[in-house]
C-alpha cells in the first residue's frame, strides 16, 4: 500500500518561503494527519509532555521543557516527535540532541524519536549512537510509507513482539515506466541558497547551482534508489543532493579541483576526531608560524611549495608560485605539512578542504571590497589579477573561520552520508564526451549544468589551487574540456562538437522513459539550436523549458548588466522509443517582427522586462514554435537589437517601450498602462 494523500494539496515547494507556515502549521498539516494515518488515537498521544532535569547534589530542577508529541502504547512510551519550523535544519546536531534528551529521559524512555520540519522527516533509534533509521523528504512519503508503518504503527509495539532495529535496505523502486513519463515540468523553484551549509560557505567555485533547485529536480524526476548522473559535475551539488535524497549519485568532471572539492566534502568523518585533529594542528601552527624574515627563510627550506604551473594568457604573473608572497608560501607550506601528517585519510581530506579555502584568501590576487569582504581574482574577474594592496591576514583567525565552515557542513551531512552510504557516490575524473565506464541504459536521471561557451575557463582558473593540492592538469584534459578559447584557443565549432558528443553519451547511458534536465544560459541562439538539434537527432523528445533564477546576481552581472545573464533555462528532455520532434516553422513574417512582438508582449505582462526574461522568452518561443534555426542564423546576441528598439531603466534593470513611441504589435489596451519608459 502506498501512502494515501493525507496532506491534501499541500505544495511542499512553497512551504519554505511561506512566513505563515510556522511550527503550529507543521503540527496541524503534517504531523497530526500522519500520526492518525499510522493508527494512533487520542488516548495514544501525549501533547507537550513536561520533561525536567535535576542537576547538582541538591537535585535542583531545571526550567521545564516540553516534548511536542509522545506516542504511547499501554503504559509505555514508544516515540517522541519534535516539530520544527521549515527553515530549521533537522540534521543539526543540537536539534538531534534535544529530541534525544527527551526520548532518553527516565520519565519517557521511548524506542524512537522523530524530527519533522514540514519538509523533511527523520526517524532515529534512541541509542547512544542516535542511529538514523529513516530520512526522507515528505513529498516522497509514499516511497517510505511501508517502512514507516513497520517502525511506528501501534502494531509494531505489541507486547512481547521482538522489535527489529536494523536500518532497512533502501526502498526499492515501486514506480513503473508510466510514473516516470507522467512527471510534469516544475515551476520556477524558490531559492534558499544559504539555507544549508554543505554548499554555502565551504569553498568557492566558479559556478554553483543552488542546492534547492537541484534537489527539487532530483525529487521530481527520480525515485529513491535511482542512479542520478551529472557528467559536468562541477562543485558537486548534484551528487551531494542525490545522496541526501537517498539516491545513488555519479559525479563526472574533467577538472581535478572540482573532483577534489566533492570528494573531500563527502568524506565521512568522526566529528570528534576531526575537531581534535584541527585543534592539534592549530596549536602547532601558532607555535611555529613563520613571521620574521629569518623564520620565513627557514620555513621556505623545510615545508612544501606550490607547483610552478603555467598560468593562462592575461594573467598578471606567469606561473602559480608567483601568486604567493614568500610569507604566504611559508605559512601555507607549514599548514600543509601539518595536515599531511594526519593518518586518517578522510580527516586529511577534510582538513585539506579547509586548507584550500585558506589558499583562496591567502594570495596576492585577493581583492578586498565591501561586497562580502572580497574574493580571489579568479572568482571575481575570471583571470589572475594581482591586487593593488594585498591584505595582511591573521592566519589563526582564518584557520578557525574556514574550519567552522567545513565542520558545519560535515555535521549537517553526518546522519545521511556515512561510511555505510558513501558507496552510493561515485566521483570520476573523466570527460562528459566519453562515458565508456557506464553501460548503456544504466542511469535513471541526468541533471547537468555544462560550461557556457567562453564564459569561464575552468581548468585555466583552477591552477592556483591545483598547485598547492598536488593535482595534475594534463594536456589531454585541456583537449577534452568543453569550452571556447582557453589555453588551446578552441573555436566555437570545437566547443559545439564537444557539447554535441556529450549529449550523445547522455542519451546512450540514460534508461528509456527517463529524463534529462539540461541547464544552460547564453545569448547566442546558435548554441540553443545545437542543443535541441543534437538531442533530437539522438532520439530525445523535447518536453519543455523552465526559466529559473539561481539566486542573487553575482559580481559579473553587476559589472556587465548587458552582457552577463544571471538566470538560466532548464531544458527538459525525455528518452522515449518513439520521440516527437519539434516542427520547423515556415515563417510568414520577418524575424525582426517576431522579436518585437515577443519583447513588447513580455514588457506588457511584466511591466518592464529584464535581459534574462527577454532572452528566456525568445529562446523558448523559438524552440517551441520551430524557428530556432532561423533565429540562430540571424542573431548572435539580441542586446544590440534591444538597445535600438527599446529603452533601458538602469535603476530597475528592465527594458521599456520608448517614451512617446507606439506599440508595433497588438497589445491589449489594459496592459499598455505604466509600461513605457519613465520620464527623467
Amino acid at each position: 500500500m502506498s501512502a494515501p494523500s493525507f496532506f491534501g494539496n499541500l505544495d511542499f515547494l512553497q512551504i519554505a518561503d511561506n512566513p505563515e507556515f510556522k511550527e503550529a502549521s507543521v503540527r496541524s498539516f503534517i504531523i497530526d494527519p500522519l500520526i492518525k494515518k499510522l493508527g494512533y488515537s487520542e488516548e495514544n498521544i501525549v501533547l507537550e509532555k513536561t520533561v525536567q532535569i535535576q542537576t547538582g547534589s541538591n537535585k535542583k530542577k531545571t526550567t521545564p521543557y516540553y516534548a511536542d508529541y509522545v506516542l504511547k502504547i499501554g503504559n509505555n512510551f514508544v516515540c517522541v516527535i519534535e516539530a520544527k519550523t521549515p527553515e530549521k535544519n533537522i540534521d543539526e546536531n543540537s536539534l538531534i540532541d534535544q529530541a534525544f534528551s527527551y526520548a532518553s529521559h527516565r520519565d519517557i524512555r521511548s524506542n524512537y524519536f522523530v524530527l519533522c520540519n514540514g519538509l523533511w522527516f527523520a526517524l532515529y533509534k534512541t541509542d547512544l549512537e542516535r542511529t538514523q533509521v529513516l530520512h526522507f523528504h515528505l513529498s516522497e512519503i509514499d516511497q517510505y510509507w511501508q517502512e514507516l508503518k513497520r517502525y511506528l504503527s501501534p502494531d509494531s509495539f505489541l507486547e512481547g513482539k521482538q522489535i527489529q532495529y536494523e536500518k532497512p535496505p533502501k526502498s526499492s523502486n515501486i514506480f513503473d515506466t508510466l510514473n516516470y513519463c507522467r512527471q510534469k515540468l516544475l515551476d520556477e523553484v524558490p531559492i534558499r541558497r544559504q539555507a544549508v551549509r554543505r554548499h554555502f560557505g565551504v569553498h568557492g567555485y566558479f559556478t554553483r547551482q543552488s542546492w534547492d533547485i537541484v534537489q527539487a529536480y532530483i525529487r521530481n524526476y527520480s525515485q529513491p534508489g535511482d542512479v542520478v548522473l551529472d557528467p559536468f559535475g562541477g562543485s558537486g551539488v548534484t551528487v551531494t543532493e542525490s545522496l541526501m535524497l537517498n539516491r545513488k549519485g555519479m559525479h563526472v568532471d574533467i577538472n581535478p579541483l572540482a573532483n577534489f572539492l566533492v570528494d573531500s566534502l563527502l568524506a565521512p568523518v568522526n566529528i570528534q576526531e576531526l575537531e581534535d585533529a584541527f585543534e592539534s594542528i592549530k596549536e602547532k601552527y601558532i607555535k611555529n608560524e613563520p613571521k620574521t624574515k629569518i623564520e620565513i627563510k627557514e620555513a621556505l627550506k623545510k615545508y612544501p611549495h606550490p607547483k610552478q604551473l603555467p598560468l593562462p594568457k592575461g594573467s598578471d604573473v606567469k606561473t602559480t608560485d608567483k601568486l604567493f608572497s614568500p610569507q604566504q608560501t611559508a605559512q601555507l607550506g607549514l599548514l600543509k605539512f601539518l595536515i599531511l601528517k594526519q593518518k586518517n585519510a578522510n580527516i586529511r581530506k577534510s582538513l585539506l578542504l579547509m586548507f584550500s579555502g585558506i589558499v583562496t584568501r591567502h594570495n596576492v590576487t585577493f581583492h578586498s571590497n565591501s561586497h562580502r569582504g572580497g574574493n580571489a581574482a579568479a572568482f571575481m574577474y575570471y583571470r589572475y589579477r594581482v591586487a593593488p594592496h594585498p591584505d595582511e591576514i591573521d592566519i589563526p583567525s582564518l584557520l578557525s573561520l574556514r574550519y567552522n565552515a567545513v565542520i558545519k557542513a560535515k555535521r549537517e551531512m553526518s546522519q545521511t552520508i556515512t561510511n555505510n552510504t558513501i558507496s552510493d557516490a561515485q566521483i570520476i575524473k573523466a570527460s562528459a564526451t566519453n562515458l565508456s565506464f557506464l553501460k548503456n541504459e544504466s542511469v535513471d536521471y541526468i541533471y547537468t549544468d555544462p560550461p557556457y561557451g567562453r564564459n569561464i575557463q575552468y581548468l585555466d582558473l583552477s591552477a592556483m589551487w591545483c598547485s598547492w593540492l598536488d593535482l595534475d592538469i594534463t594536456e589531454e584534459d585541456y583537449k577534452l574540456e568543453a569550452i571556447e578559447d582557453g589555453k588551446l584557443d578552441k573555436s566555437k565549432d570545437e566547443y559545439k562538437r564537444l557539447i554535441a558528443q556529450s549529449i550523445k553519451e547522455m542519451f546512450r547511458v540514460l534508461k528509456y522513459d527517463r529524463w534529462l534536465s539540461f541547464v544552460f544560459a547564453h545569448k547566442d541562439p546558435d548554441f540553443w539550436h545545437l542543443i535541441i538539434d543534437t538531442a533530437e537527432l539522438c532520439g530525445f523528445e523535447y518536453v519543455g523549458a523552465v526559466s529559473q533564477k539561481n539566486g542573487s546576481s553575482n559580481y559579473h552581472k553587476r559589472q556587465h548588466p548587458f552582457t552577463v545573464l544571471s538566470g538560466q533555462l532548464i531544458i527538459n528532455f525525455r528518452k522515449v522509443r518513439n520521440p516527437r520532434t519539434l516542427l520547423k516553422a515556415n515563417l510568414g513574417i520577418d524575424i525582426n517582427e517576431i522579436i518585437i512582438q515577443t519583447v513588447e508582449g513580455l514588457i506588457a505582462r511584466k511591466e518592464g522586462a529584464t535581459l534574462e526574461q527577454i532572452n528566456d522568452e525568445m529562446i523558448t518561443k523559438a524552440m517551441e514554435l520551430g524557428f530556432l534555426d532561423i533565429l540562430a542564423k540571424e542573431y548572435k546576441d539580441i542586446t544590440d537589437f534591444l538597445s535600438k528598439h527599446f529603452s533601458y531603466d538602469y535603476e530597475k534593470q528592465v527594458y521599456f517601450i520608448p517614451q512617446g513611441k507606439p506599440f508595433k504589435s497588438h497589445i491589449p489596451v489594459e496592459l499598455r498602462f505604466s509600461i513605457t519608459s519613465p520620464v527623467y
